[in-house]
């Protein structure tokens, strides 16, 4: 042991090393979450929904004929 190094030199390394690891670990999770974070967009947030499209798709499934459409999509658009 080296002179004037006691226990608490010892302690205080040691808890310097703890502080180091705890600072590193934080930086890395800030640093994923702000570059690597959220890949989808609007994750948990479902997509606005559109009168339009909804027409379109009761169209589709043949829910309503070609004229309802029109007249329906007419009264959107205006």
């Amino acid at each position: 042991m080296h002179p004037g190094m006691g226990w608490s030199g010892m302690m205080f390394g040691g808890g310097m090393m703890i502080v180091f690891w705890v600072l590193t670990i934080l930086v890395v999770v800030l640093l994923v979450r702000t570059f690597g974070g959220n890949q989808t967009g609007n994750a948990g947030h479902p997509p606005p929904v559109v009168p339009l499209d909804i027409l379109k798709a009761r169209f589709a499934k043949g829910e309503i004929d070609a004229k309802e459409f029109e007249e329906r999509k007419k009264l959107l658009l205006d």
